[in-house]
C-alpha cells in the first residue's frame, strides 16, 4: 500500500496558481503543529544557514477543552479545529511545497476518539496527521532550540541542557547531554507530564486576585510531579555544578521574557534568544497576579483569548524553576514547527548539492520573517 502524503490537496477545491513570487531554486517546507490549545503552520523556504519563514499561522482552537473531564475530543473543539486546518489547507495549497509533516501531540494521544479525529481532518482537509509519541515531541523541541544549546553568546557552553515545553495538555522535558567540542547533543531523559495549561485550569478552575491558595496549589500539584524526574536523572547535582542551560520554549515564557523587557507589543525578534534572570520572571509572574484576570485580558502581549491560561502556565514554570533553580533562563520561540522544517531540510541532502556544504542545524538560524509565539 502507497504510503499516505502528509497533505494531499483539499478535496473540495481547485488548485490554482500560486502567489508566491520566489526565486527558481527556493525550495519550501510546510510543518503543521496540532496542539492542545493550537493549531499552528509554518512554510519556510531553505536557505544556506538554516530557513527563513515564508507564512506563518496560528489560531487558538482548544482542542483539548473539556478532555480532562470526558476522555474525549468535543464537537464544537473538533469544528473550530478542522476549520482552522481548511485555512492551513488554503495557504499550503497556494504553495510550490517540496516536503510537509504535519503532526499532533498530546490532546490526540490522550482522546479515546483521537484517531477517529485525525481520520476526520484526512477526510475533510487532505492532511495526513501523525499523532507523535511524547518522546518525539520532546526530540523535535531540542531539534529546533540546538543552536542556543551550542551558542556561545551564553556564556560558556554546558555539558547539560534542561529544556522545558508549556503546552496546552502537557508539559514536556528535555534532559540533554552536550558535547561541546563536537557541537553535538543527545537526549537522554525526557517526561511528558499532563499537566499544561487547559488542563491544569480545568482541574483546579479559575484563579482570583484576592485567593492565591488555588495557584500555590497548582505550584504544588505540578512540582510533586516532576520529583520521579529528578530522582532518576540527578539534575540538580549538575545544577549546582553550574553544567546546565535552562531553555524555556512557550507562550508561557515568551510573555514573562515580553513583561521584562517591558514591549509595547510582542516582537519575536526581541524576545527569542534572549536571556532572561528568574529572579525578573519571577517578578513578572506577580505582577501578573496583582492583575488579575481584566488586567491580564487587556495586556498588548497576551490579550482575551490567551488571559486564562497565563496564570497556569506560570504555575507550571514556578514548580520547575522551584524544582531546578537556575539563574538564567534562554528564552526560544519556536517550537515543533521548526524542529519539523530542520529535519526536512537535513533529509533532502539538497544543501549539499547547492552549497557544498550541509545546512548549520546546529548553528545560527536566520528567521527573517516574524511570527507569533509559540507555545501556550
Amino acid at each position: 500500500m502507497d504510503r499516505i502524503p502528509p497533505w494531499a490537496g483539499r478535496p473540495d477545491r481547485p488548485a490554482y496558481p500560486s502567489l508566491y513570487p520566489r526565486n527558481s531554486e527556493d525550495e519550501l517546507f510546510a510543518a503543521l503543529d496540532l496542539g492542545t490549545n493550537n493549531c499552528r503552520l509554518m512554510v519556510a523556504a531553505q536557505t544556506a544557514g538554516g530557513f527563513r519563514v515564508i507564512d506563518s499561522y496560528s489560531r487558538m482552537v482548544r482542542l483539548g477543552e473539556g478532555l480532562h473531564h470526558t476522555g474525549r475530543l468535543g464537537e464544537p473543539a473538533m469544528e473550530r479545529t478542522l476549520d482552522a486546518l481548511r485555512a492551513c489547507a488554503d495557504r499550503v495549497g497556494r504553495r510550490p511545497i517540496k516536503d510537509i509533516r504535519a503532526v499532533a501531540t498530546e490532546a490526540c494521544r490522550r482522546a479515546a476518539n483521537g484517531s477517529d479525529f485525525i481520520n476526520r481532518v484526512r477526510t475533510e482537509t487532505g492532511f495526513n496527521i501523525s499523532i507523535i509519541s511524547a518522546r518525539e515531541e520532546a526530540s523535535l523541541a531540542v531539534e529546533s532550540c540546538a543552536n542556543l544549546v551550542h551558542n556561545p553568546r551564553f556564556g560558556p557552553v554546558r555539558n547539560r541542557a534542561l529544556l522545558f515545553d508549556i503546552g496546552g495538555g502537557s508539559t514536556e522535558i528535555a534532559w540533554v547531554r552536550v558535547d561541546a567540542p563536537r557541537q553535538t547533543h543527545e537526549l537522554i531523559g525526557y517526561l511528558s507530564l499532563p499537566v499544561g495549561v487547559i488542563t491544569l485550569s480545568e482541574q483546579f478552575g479559575s484563579i482570583g486576585r484576592d485567593d492565591p491558595s488555588r495557584y500555590q496549589q497548582m505550584v504544588a500539584y505540578t512540582k510533586a510531579a516532576l520529583q520521579d524526574f529528578e530522582s532518576v536523572h540527578r539534575i540538580g547535582p549538575e545544577i549546582r555544578r553550574q553544567q546546565t542551560r535552562f531553555i524555556g520554549t512557550s507562550g508561557t515564557v515568551t510573555t514573562l521574557a515580553s513583561m521584562v523587557l517591558n514591549l509595547p507589543r510582542y516582537v519575536r525578534a526581541a524576545v527569542d534568544g534572549s536571556q532572561l534572570p528568574a529572579s525578573s520572571a519571577r517578578k513578572a509572574v506577580r505582577t501578573l497576579q496583582e492583575m488579575g484576570h481584566a488586567g491580564i485580558e487587556q495586556h498588548p502581549c497576551i490579550g482575551p483569548d490567551r488571559a486564562p491560561f497565563v496564570l497556569p502556565g506560570c504555575a507550571i514554570f514556578e514548580a520547575i524553576h522551584e524544582t531546578w533553580p537556575v539563574e538564567d533562563i534562554i528564552v526560544a520561540d519556536r517550537g515543533l514547527r521548526d524542529g519539523m522544517v530542520l529535519r526536512m531540510i537535513r533529509k533532502t541532502g539538497s544543501a549539499t548539492r547547492r552549497f557544498h556544504k550541509t545546512p548549520m542545524i546546529n548553528g545560527p538560524i536566520p528567521f527573517l520573517h516574524p511570527i507569533q509565539a509559540t507555545g501556550s
